[in-house]
């Protein structure tokens, strides 16, 4: 399994638009992906900090899902709320439960 993390700092006072964009778009078109296996959102009410973890079946799947353009789709979903350009990083799952 792989994870894609993407690490944003939200605008102050966005933490609500953040979730509502998460989880009433982009978790859904990220369900609709092949090989999507699950998706985490971690948020730091002091710092406005937050995580997007998101779970793929293969590294193929997790890489088709950003040369097709979609990964950029879903950032561009929360270009009003964040209050820089999101830092991504992949790492492979090594212990999941």
């Amino acid at each position: 399994m792989y994870a894609r993390v993407t690490v944003a700092t939200t605008l102050p006072g966005k933490t609500d638009d953040v979730l509502r964009i998460e989880r009433d778009s982009i978790v859904p078109a990220c369900k609709q992906q092949k090989g999507f296996k699950g998706l985490y959102l971690l948020h730091d009410h002091k710092t406005d900090k937050g995580l997007t973890i998101t779970l793929w079946e293969t590294e193929a799947d997790m890489r088709a899902a950003e040369v097709s353009g979609f990964y950029q789709q879903q950032v561009a979903k929360m270009k009003d709320v964040l209050a820089a350009p999101p830092v991504r990083e992949e790492y492979e799952v090594s212990l999941a439960p």
